[in-house]
C-alpha cells in the first residue's frame, strides 16, 4: 500500500548499507600496474558489450586498468577485486564463456540496471571469491542457476526486478555467510525451500512480488538475526505458529498473500519491531496486544483487508509509538476506544469499511489523516485543542444535520469527503479559506446556490457535489482551479450555459453535468481548441441545443490516442479510491456505477438534449472512444460512415433521433462492439451481418419501418406483425409514432425514450394517442423519466 508521505513497500527501507560497509573494507586502487591477464580479460569484456569506448577515461592498454572507471584492484597483487558497472547500458546477454568469469579474484560485482538480457550463466558460480553480487533491475530470464550455491563467501545476493522463473534453488541454503538475499519482483513459483532456514546470519530476506506459495517453512525459526522479513504479494497460506524468536526483527511485511488463521499475537512481543504489514490476507478473529513489549517501538501497523472482528481493543494504546494505524476493510464493531488518545505520535488512522458506530472522539482531530468511511458513525465531538487534520474522509456514515461548522476550523485541511450522508442546508462559504485538493460532497441533501468558494483553491483536483438539491449557476470561481482533474455536478438543479472555459484546463479528465438544467449551445465561436486531456464527458439530460461543427472534437487528444497517466495522479486514485466513484453512465445499455473507472476508458454521453443537424465528422478521429451515446436528440441525415473508424468502441447508442438511410455495413466489423441501439429513427435497408449485430436485442432496432433482416433477432412473427395494417388515416410520420409508442408499451419505460413521449403529447395528435393506447400508461411512462 502506498500512502501520501510514506513508503510502505518496506523493501524501500533496505539500502545498499551493507555494500557501503564492504566497499570501505576494500583497498584503494593500486599504485602498481594491474596484472596483464586481468587487463586482457577486462578488454575482452569491453568488446563483448562495447562499453567505455567513447567516454572519458576509456578502457585501453595505454592506462593502468586499476584506474579504469568502475574497476578496483588489490593494492598488493594488482588483481581486480571489484567491478561496478551499475547503470551502464550493456544491452546484451552474458555468455557462458564470457571473459568476465576469468576475473577469479572478484569480490564485488555490480551489473544492476544494465539492461542485461538472457539467462544467468551457470559459470557465474565460478567466481568463488564473490562477497557482493548485484544483478537487479535487468531483463534476466530463466531459472536461478544452482551454481550460485557455490558462492560460499557471498554476503549480499541481489537478483530482484528481473523476469526470473522457476523455483528457488535448494542450494541457496548452502550460502552460510549470506546477510542480504533479494529475489523480489520476479516470477518465481513453488514453495520456499526449508534450507533457507540454515542461513542464520541472514538479516534481510526480500521475496516480494513473486508467485511463491505454500507455508512459510518452520525452519525460518532459526533466522534469529533477521531484521527485514518481506514476503508481500505472493500466495503463501500459513505462518509459523510462534514468531517471538525473531528477536531482531524490524520490518515484517507479508501483505497481499493468502494467509489464514488467527491474528499472530506472538509477533508483537518483539521489542525491535517498527513496521508490521498484514493487509490483504484472510486473518480472522479478534486482535489483542496483551503480550506487547513495554518498550515497543512499533510505528506502522497495517491490518487492512482481512476478516478481523470484535471491538478495537484497549490494549492498542500500549503501542505508544504508533505513527500509522490502518484497520480498514474488516468487521470491527463498537466504538473507537478513548484510550487510543494515548497514541500521541499517531498521524494516520484508517478505520473505513467496518461496523463502527457512535460518536467520533475529539482527539482524532489532532491527527493528519483520518479515514472513517463506510461505518455507522452519527455524531462528532469537537476538539478544543489544536487541530492538524489534512485528510478527512467521513463518507458513507449516518451523519445528518447542517454542515458541521467546526470543520471550518481545520486550518490545514486539503482533502474533505462527506459524501453519502444525510447532511442538509447550504454549503458554507467558510470553505473558501482552504486550499483544497479534493472536495467531495455528493449524495447528501445540500440545497441553495453553490457558493463561489474556489478563488483560493488553486490546487483543487477533484470536485464532486453530485446528487444534492443545489441550484443557481455553475460556480465561476472554478476558473481559478487550473489543476482540476475531475468535475461532477450530476443530479442537481443547476441552471446555466455550458462552462466552455473548462476546455482550457490542461488536466481535466472527467466532466459530468448530467441531469441538471443547463441550456443553450455547446459550441461558441471563440472555442478554437480545448479539452485536450478529457477522457469522459457526460452532459446528458439537460437542455443543450444547437448544432456541432465538424471540427468540434478535433482537439480532444486523449480520446484520439491513449496518454500516460502521471504517477502522482494515479497514486491519489489508489490511495483514496474516491476520484471516480459513483459516476453513472450508460455503458453497454445499462446504467452502472463505477467504483473505479479503468484507465483506458473513454466515453461521450450527449443523450437527452436538443442537438440537431449532422454528427460532427471529427468524432471519427476519436480512436480510443469506448462509449458513444447520442440518443434522444434530433440528429439528422445518414448514420455517418466515419463511425467505422472507432475500432475500440464497445457501446453505441443513436436511438431516438432522425437518422435515415442505411446502417453502415462495416459497423458490423467493430470487434469490441457489444451493445448498439438504433431504435426509433428513420432507417431503411439491411441490417449489418456482423456477429455484434446478430447478438443484439430486438428492441435495439424497433421503430425503423424500412429496416429489414431482423428475422434472426426478432423472430418471424414480430417482423410480420410490424408490416400489418395500420389504423385508418395514419400518415407516415404518425406511423413512426405508432411504432415508438407500441414499443414503449411492449418493452417498458426503460427501453423507450422519454423525450419522444414528450413530443407525442405536444403534437396535434396527443388526444388520439391517449385514447388509442391509454393515457395512464403513457403518463406513467413520462413521469418515470
Amino acid at each position: 500500500m502506498m500512502t501520501q508521505g510514506h513508503c510502505y513497500s518496506f523493501s524501500c527501507i533496505i539500502t545498499i548499507y551493507y555494500f557501503s560497509l564492504f566497499i570501505h573494507s576494500l583497498a584503494s586502487p593500486s599504485l602498481h600496474l594491474c596484472r596483464h591477464d586481468q587487463r586482457d580479460s577486462l578488454l575482452e569484456f569491453r568488446h563483448e558489450f562495447s562499453i567505455y569506448e567513447s567516454k572519458p577515461n576509456p578502457w585501453n592498454k595505454s592506462t593502468d586498468c586499476c584506474f579504469w572507471k568502475g574497476v578496483t584492484c588489490d593494492d598488493k597483487f594488482g588483481q581486480v577485486i571489484s567491478l561496478n558497472l551499475r547503470s551502464t547500458f550493456l544491452n546484451s546477454s552474458l555468455n557462458t564463456n564470457s571473459s568476465l568469469f576469468r576475473l577469479q579474484y572478484l569480490r564485488s560485482l555490480d551489473l544492476s540496471g544494465c539492461n542485461l538480457q538472457g539467462e544467468i550463466p551457470s559459470s557465474l558460480g565460478n567466481l568463488s571469491r564473490l562477497i557482493y553480487l548485484e544483478l537487479s533491475s535487468n531483463r534476466l530470464v530463466g531459472e536461478i542457476p544452482a551454481s550460485i550455491g557455490n558462492l560460499k563467501y557471498i554476503r549480499n545476493l541481489s537478483l530482484g526486478y528481473n523476469d526470473l522463473t522457476g523455483e528457488i534453488p535448494t542450494l541457496l541454503g548452502n550460502l552460510s555467510n549470506l546477510v542480504d538475499l533479494g529475489l523480489l519482483h520476479n516470477h518465481l513459483v513453488g514453495e520456499v525451500p526449508a534450507s533457507i532456514g540454515n542461513l542464520n546470519k541472514l538479516r534481510v530476506m526480500s521475496f516480494e512480488n513473486n508467485s511463491l506459495s505454500g507455508s512459510v517453512p518452520i525452519s525460518f525459526a532459526n533466522l534469529t538475526n533477521l531484521s527485514f522479513f518481506i514476503l508481500n504479494n505472493n500466495n503463501f497460506t500459513s505462518l509459523p505458529f510462534g514468531m517471538s524468536g525473531f528477536k531482531n526483527l524490524v520490518t515484517f511485511d507479508v501483505s497481499e498473500n493468502s494467509f489464514v488463521g488467527p491474528f499472530p499475537k506472538s509477533l508483537f512481543s518483539i521489542p525491535s519491531l517498527i513496521a508490521v504489514d498484514l493487509e490483504d490476507n484472510h486473518f480472522t478473529g479478534s486482535i489483542e496486544f496483551t503480550n506487547t513489549s513495554s518498550s515497543s517501538t512499533l510505528q506502522y501497523l497495517l491490518l487492512t483487508n482481512n476478516r478481523l472482528d470484535g471491538s478495537i481493543p484497549e490494549s492498542l494504546s500500549q503501542l505508544h509509538n504508533l505513527v500509522m494505524l490502518d484497520l480498514a476493510n474488516n468487521n470491527f464493531s463498537g466504538r473507537i476506544p478513548r484510550s487510543m488518545s494515548k497514541l500521541v505520535s499517531l498521524g494516520y488512522l484508517g478505520l473505513s469499511n467496518n461496523k463502527l458506530e457512535g460518536e467520533i472522539p475529539g482527539w482524532l482531530w489532532r491527527l493528519s489523516s483520518v479515514m472513517l468511511s463506510h461505518n455507522s458513525f452519527s455524531s462528532f465531538e469537537e476538539s478544543s485543542k489544536e487541530t492538524m487534520i489534512q485528510v478527512l474522509d467521513l463518507s458513507s456514515n449516518s451523519f445528518g444535520g447542517t454542515f458541521p461548522l467546526w470543520i471550518c476550523k481545520l486550518e490545514w485541511l486539503n482533502f474533505l469527503d462527506m459524501s453519502n450522508n444525510l447532511f442538509n442546508g447550504s454549503i458554507p462559504s467558510c470553505l473558501r479559506h482552504f486550499d483544497l485538493t479534493q472536495l467531495i460532497l455528493r449524495n447528501n441533501n445540500f440545497s441553495g446556490t453553490i457558493p463561489d468558494i474556489f478563488s483560493n483553491t488553486t490546487n483543487l483536483q477533484s470536485l464532486d457535489i453530485s446528487g444534492n438539491q443545489l441550484e443557481g449557476k455553475f460556480p465561476n470561481s472554478l476558473i481559478n482551479c487550473k489543476a482540476l482533474h475531475f468535475v461532477n455536478v450530476e443530479s442537481n438543479k443547476i441552471k446555466d450555459t455550458f462552462p466552455s472555459w473548462l476546455g482550457s484546463f490542461p488536466s481535466l479528465r472527467v466532466l459530468i453535468l448530467r441531469s441538471n438544467k443547463f441550456y443553450g449551445p455547446l459550441y461558441h465561436r471563440n472555442m478554437s481548441s480545448g479539452f485536450q486531456s478529457l477522457r469522459i464527458i457526460d452532459i446528458s439530460y439537460n437542455g443543450f441545443t444547437g448544432t456541432l461543427p465538424s471540427h468540434f472534437f478535433s482537439s480532444w487528444l486523449q480520446m484520439i490516442s491513449l496518454g500516460v497517466e502521471s504517477d502522482e495522479y494515479m497514486e491519489d486514485i489508489q490511495n483514496f479510491s474516491l476520484v471516480y466513484s459513483s459516476m453513472e453512465m450508460v455503458n453497454k445499455g445499462v446504467e452502472m456505477s463505477f467504483e473505479r473507472i479503468r484507465q483506458d476508458f473513454r466515453a461521450i454521453d450527449f443523450s437527452a438534449n436538443k442537438f440537431y443537424g449532422k454528427v460532427p465528422e471529427s468524432i471519427g478521429s476519436l480512436m480510443e472512444l469506448r462509449l458513444l451515446n447520442l440518443s434522444s436528440n434530433a440528429f439528422t441525415s445518414d448514420i455517418p460512415r466515419f463511425l467505422e473508424n472507432l475500432t475500440n468502441l464497445e457501446a453505441l447508442d443513436l436511438s431516438c433521433n432522425k437518422f435515415s438511410g442505411q446502417i453502415p455495413q462495416d459497423l458490423g466489423k467493430l470487434s469490441f462492439l457489444s451493445y448498439v441501439n438504433f431504435s426509433h429513427n428513420l432507417l431503411r435497408g439491411p441490417l449489418p451481418r456482423g456477429t455484434q449485430f446478430q447478438r443484439q436485442k430486438c428492441s435495439s432496432f424497433l421503430g425503423n419501418r424500412g429496416l429489414y433482416g431482423l428475422e434472426d433477432i426478432c423472430g418471424e412473427t414480430h417482423v410480420s406483425n410490424r408490416t400489418s395494417q395500420l389504423p385508418e388515416g395514419m400518415s407516415e410520420e404518425e406511423e413512426t409514432m405508432f411504432n415508438w409508442v407500441a414499443a414503449a408499451i411492449a418493452y417498458g419505460p426503460g427501453v423507450f425514450c422519454g423525450l419522444v413521449i414528450g413530443y407525442i403529447f405536444t403534437s396535434h395528435n396527443h388526444e388520439w394517442f391517449a385514447q388509442k393506447f391509454g393515457g395512464k400508461k403513457l403518463r406513467a411512462t413520462t413521469s418515470a423519466r
